[in-house]
Order: C-alpha cells, then sequence, then structure tokens
C-alpha cells in the first residue's frame, strides 16, 4: 500500500492497481500541485461536506465519488457526477483491489462552499487490502483517516480494538478538531505502528508545528510512531512496515 499527503486531508493512496483519492482539497500551502497534475483516481472517498473537503471534488468527474447517501447526492446534483456508491457509517464495501469500511467521526457537516446547507455525520475512513478482519488478524494492511474529528473512545474500543490499523492520519490543527495532545492520545488507542499528522496550517485558526504532535506521541508512549510528511511524496506503507519485522 502507497500513502501520498498532498496537504490538509487530502490523501492519495494506491492498493495494488485501484488508486483512492481522499478529501481532494489542492487550494493548501503545502502541497505545489493542482487537480490537473493528479492522474484521475479510481475512486473518490469524501469524509463531510465542508468546503475544504469537497473544494475539488469537480475536478475528478470520471471517478467514483464514495461517500454517505446524502453527500453522494448532492455531489451528483451539484457537480454533475453520476457514478457514486452511497454507503454509511460501520459498513464495508469491495471496490477494485481494496476493501473501504466507513467510520464515524465527530464533527459538523454541511453541504455546500459556503458552508449553509445542514449535513449528515460526518466519517473517517479505514482503507485494507484484504477484508477488515482479515486485516486485523496481520492478513493484510490497513490504513485509517480519521476525517475532522475530535477524540472518541470508538478510535480505542471499536478501530483500536477489533480493526487494528497499521497506520492513521490524524488531524492535529485544533480549533475545529482535536489538536495535538488529543491526536497522539488518539495514535495510542489506535496501536498504529505510524500515525501521520494532517490538518494543519491551511488556516490561520489551524497553525501548527507537527514536531509538537511527535513529542506528544513519544511522551504518551505505545508502539506508534509519528511520521511527518512532506506533501507529495509517497510513504511506502509495505516497505516500512516489513523494516519493523
Amino acid at each position: 500500500m502507497q500513502l501520498t499527503w498532498h496537504g490538509h486531508s487530502t490523501w492519495h493512496v494506491r492498493i495494488k492497481d485501484t488508486t483512492f483519492l481522499i478529501d481532494p482539497f489542492f487550494t493548501n500551502p503545502k502541497t505545489s500541485l493542482k487537480p490537473t497534475d493528479i492522474d484521475p483516481p479510481d475512486y473518490v472517498l469524501l469524509t463531510h461536506g465542508h468546503a475544504d473537503h469537497i473544494g475539488d471534488v469537480g475536478s475528478f468527474t470520471d471517478s467514483t465519488i464514495v461517500a454517505t447517501p446524502e453527500l453522494t447526492r448532492y455531489i451528483s446534483d451539484d457537480y454533475g457526477i453520476d457514478s457514486t456508491i452511497a454507503m454509511n457509517i460501520g459498513g464495508t464495501i469491495q471496490v477494485g483491489s481494496g476493501y473501504v469500511t466507513m467510520q464515524r467521526a465527530d464533527h459538523t457537516n454541511g453541504y455546500s462552499n459556503t458552508y449553509s446547507a445542514g449535513g449528515d455525520m460526518p466519517s473517517g475512513y479505514l482503507l485494507s487490502d484484504s477484508p477488515p478482519r482479515d486485516a486485523a488478524m496481520g492478513n493484510g494492511e490497513s490504513f485509517y483517516h480519521a476525517g475532522d474529528t475530535g477524540l472518541s473512545v470508538d478510535m480505542r474500543d471499536v478501530i483500536g480494538h477489533y480493526l487494528k490499523p497499521d497506520a492513521a492520519a490524524l488531524p492535529i490543527g485544533d480549533h475545529y478538531t482535536m489538536g495535538p495532545f488529543q491526536a497522539a492520545i488518539a495514535a495510542n488507542w489506535l496501536g498504529v505502528k505510524f500515525a501521520f499528522p494532517m490538518h494543519y496550517d491551511t488556516f490561520p485558526p489551524i497553525q501548527q508545528d507537527p514536531s509538537v504532535f511527535a513529542e506528544e506521541v513519544l511522551s504518551i508512549g505505545g508502539d506508534a510512531q509519528a511520521v511527518i510528511l512532506e506533501a507529495d511524496i509517497p510513504f511506502d506503507l509495505t516497505k516500512n512496515l516489513q523494516s519493523l519485522q
């Protein structure tokens, strides 16, 4: 599995021959890319409808959109994207070479770039190269994108305990989501090998030094290694997991 952070909450994930793009928003200070620089992914996963998570979805009209039923309907109506897969919290779908499991996120939601329309529950995603149960048993790899969220006991009691992701992308910006300290607790609860900070430095209220997150992860203890990624540089999860064996 290959992971590439494109700044903010935007991630490109490759599982064998299937590609995913999560929360396309390239108007952020970390990436040097434009949406047109990205090969159209097979699937675009949306955690919720805020502008900083769907801002560039219109550039990927040839991809299949995965989101909640309400959000896929909004995307279809407003962006003219007809290829959608509607799913909901707790559900798993097999798409290409990967499996996508939708998890809850504690946040607000809206369906427009002006934040004016109310929405359904936001989400996070677990992506794996085998069924979630198999990946949790060590027969596969998995990556958890937490979406916009605060600290939740689901990270400890459900995702960490039963799904056992290998790596996680966690928001650290504070103000709108959890900050570095709570994100470090989340990394510990999840039991991941690698924890990546995201959703920071995009706007003044979420300016953060990611090294603070790394220090908090070390202070709390556990198996997690904080990895501060440079935007647009791939991280080979498979090779890095093998290096730990």
